[in-house]
């Protein structure tokens, strides 16, 4: 056994059984004769969720990871010699990748029965920032062996050891038991059962949480469907007036243009008859002095006839 081997097979078992496992590694140490490495693996650390989540994600997927932080290379060697609009292209490159490598995350890690929380998809994001913006932190991730989430700004990677599991040294001697050892040993194994029950408190409570956190997402997300039935249907009903409006609006339209084309008609109509009442109007009065004239030439004929009979010839 070495650091090396034990430390990928640790990083590679689910959050709720790494402290067990690792019991049973350093034990196995011990009871090969190398305390030294069984003191070592005891002192590695456990993944937090986010962290087994990105190691999960390195082992399932490390030709996505390393082209992740080639990305992150070749953006910063182009930040001087590319244009704004390069720049602009490969900063939108980057989002995308780094929104896919989360959805994956949270694929992979749903598929090992553990689904990622918001939260903590966050944190796993937020350490492949890191990995494409720092090249130390991309080492760190394609190790698969994180401890807990990197920032972008690289912090912690210098002064986190646990980081990254570096391997024994070539060679290393088994160390000789030391005068008290038993009981360090004993106290080891009473402290490895205290954090193995904290840390099976801690887990019962988050899945606790993630429970609590799904039944309330499914009834808002029942909730919402309802409300969305309801919005559909309130949908249909205005669409179904709005049609009958529509249609009306129509009839009303073509009324509307039947009746203006009637107005116009009895409006030219109107305009003749008065154009022929004022002719007729004046053919009247003409009648009406030709009758007057006629009348005084039969009042003047009358009474040369009247006067002609009153004087004959001869009388």
């Amino acid at each position: 056994m070495d650091l090396d081997e034990v430390a990928d097979e640790l990083y590679g078992v689910a959050p709720g059984d790494f402290v067990a496992a690792r019991t049973e590694a350093a034990r196995r140490a011990r009871a090969a004769g190398d305390r030294a490495l069984a003191r070592e693996v005891a002192a590695l650390g456990k993944p937090s969720t986010a962290a087994w989540a990105c190691n999960a994600l390195v082992r399932e997927h490390p030709d996505e990871i390393a082209g992740l932080v080639e990305l992150g290379g070749l953006m910063r060697e182009a930040q001087d010699s590319l244009a704004g609009d390069q720049l602009r292209a490969l900063g939108t490159q980057r989002s995308r990748l780094l929104a896919a490598l989360t959805r994956q995350a949270r694929a992979v890690a749903a598929r090992l029965g553990h689904p990622l929380s918001d939260a903590v998809a966050d944190q796993v994001e937020q350490t492949l920032r890191a990995a494409l913006a720092d090249p130390a932190a991309g080492e760190a991730l394609l190790a698969g062996r994180l401890t807990g989430a990197l920032s972008s700004t690289g912090t912690g990677l210098g002064s986190r050891p646990d980081l990254r599991v570096v391997p024994p040294p070539a060679g290393r001697a088994p160390a000789a038991p030391a005068a008290g050892g038993r009981a360090r040993d004993r106290r080891t194994a009473e402290e490895e059962q205290r954090r193995a029950a904290e840390e099976e408190r801690r887990r019962a409570a988050e899945e606790e949480r993630w429970r609590r956190e799904l039944t309330d997402a499914r009834e808002d997300a029942e909730a919402a469907a309802d409300l969305a039935d309801e919005a559909a249907r309130s949908a249909r009903a205005a669409r179904d007036r709005a049609g009958r409006a529509a249609r009306r609006a129509g009839e009303l339209a073509a009324r509307t243009e039947e009746l203006a084309a009637e107005l116009a008609r009895v409006r030219e109509e109107a305009v003749a008859a008065e154009a022929e009442a004022g002719t007729a109007q004046r053919r009247a009065g003409a009648a009406d002095r030709a009758a007057q004239r006629a009348a005084a030439d039969r009042d003047r004929a009358a009474a040369r006839v009247a006067e002609l009979e009153a004087a004959p010839p001869g009388g």
